[in-house]
């Protein structure tokens, strides 16, 4: 995600429990031919050390990580800030071909309307954040499944022998007690709320497809701003450098290998 579409702030959550996925050969990370697909979440917007500014493709960021880690055969950081769906078709899956083996993608929270939700919630009223997220979760619910399922099959027919992991988004923010300079109780409830359904289609669309879905939330829980240690920025609503590296890239290398 990015602040550059707006998509429920509830679509904030993840960080990746895996959920087994029905076909699919067991990735050789040494031979795998990786393509890493998404929005900022999986770009690394905010974790630093771009090696692409335009994109905030991020180094620190859980697909450079697995790649720096696992030395596949190839690797190919497609991942965008900002990205939408209709990008991802529109390009990022121009990348996938026959001989790919693996593929992480993280979108949906663009789509949403992200970015106006967030504002609406971090400066305007309780009822202002609360109409945001009602507007979101009603193209969440009413719109995105169809779009995902589109993609996935399109993802599927570009890559059909690949192992897709599709990765989803962490709880923004800690529930109850005092977030200073932060949002209201009720705020950080309802947006954790819109996450929980946005992560709840992403994934139902995900097993649908036969792809694996890491959870952002458990990776994240703990750490989520207005904690003592945070691994999201309160500036920019992205993991931060840290989250990549110990939230986001156990749960996606947990979910690549339990296939």
């Amino acid at each position: 995600m990015s602040l550059s579409r707006t998509a429920g702030a509830a679509l904030l959550a993840l960080a990746l429990a895996s959920v087994a996925v029905p076909a699919s050969a067991t990735t050789n990370a040494a031979g795998a031919r990786y393509v890493a697909l998404g929005d900022s979440y999986a770009s690394g917007t905010g974790a630093g050390s771009y090696s692409d500014v335009a994109c905030t493709r991020s180094r620190n960021a859980y697909p450079a990580l697995w790649a720096a880690a696992n030395a596949p055969a190839s690797f190919t950081f497609a991942a965008c800030g900002g990205a939408t769906i209709p990008d991802v078709l529109g390009g990022q899956v121009d990348e996938l071909g026959d001989d790919t083996t693996l593929v992480s993608l993280s979108i949906g929270g663009n789509d949403s309307g992200f970015a106006s939700t967030m504002l609406s919630c971090q400066y305007s009223t309780q009822s202002a954040c609360e109409r945001a997220l009602r507007t979101a979760g009603e193209y969440v619910v009413n719109e995105l499944p169809g779009e995902l399922d589109s993609l996935y099959a399109t993802v599927r027919a570009r890559a059909p022998h690949a192992e897709v992991v599709v990765i989803g988004y962490p709880h923004l923010y800690k529930e109850g007690g005092l977030c200073l300079g932060g949002l209201s109780s009720a705020k950080r409830t309802a947006v954790n709320q819109g996450s929980d359904l946005l992560n709840e289609t992403i994934a139902g669309r995900a097993e649908a497809a036969g792809f694996a879905f890491a959870d952002g939330r458990p990776a994240f829980a703990g750490h989520e701003i207005c904690t003592s240690d945070a691994w999201i920025s309160s500036t920019n609503v992205h993991p931060t450098a840290v989250g990549h590296a110990s939230a986001y890239l156990p749960a996606f290398s947990a979910a690549v290998s339990a296939d």
